[in-house]
């Protein structure tokens, strides 16, 4: 589906809001919401938001190890499991 076909104006968000939920729980499409002809909101299904958000704390972390790679900030796995290891025996 094109995406024009889930952009309204606030107007119609006004007239048919459980319409409109009905839609983006079914679809698990945003849909684009306008005010004056411009996108102003996004409404979209708890679900796809919430899948959204886990994507993005993912990208976060890669694009920080990404980082500390860059900036030679690595341990060898070896080393990783010796420390934690060091650590459980300890307690």
């Amino acid at each position: 589906m094109s995406i024009e076909t889930d952009i309204r104006p606030i107007s119609y968000l006004k007239s048919r809001a459980a319409q409109l939920l009905k839609q983006v729980n079914e679809t698990q499409r945003p849909v684009i919401i306008t005010q004056n002809g411009r996108p102003r909101a996004v409404l979209q299904d708890p679900a796809s938001f919430q899948r959204m958000k886990d994507a993005i704390g993912l990208l976060k972390l890669i694009a920080q190890g990404e980082d500390a790679v860059r900036k030679g900030r690595v341990k060898a796995h070896e080393e990783v499991f010796a420390d934690l290891e060091k650590q459980i025996s300890e307690k």
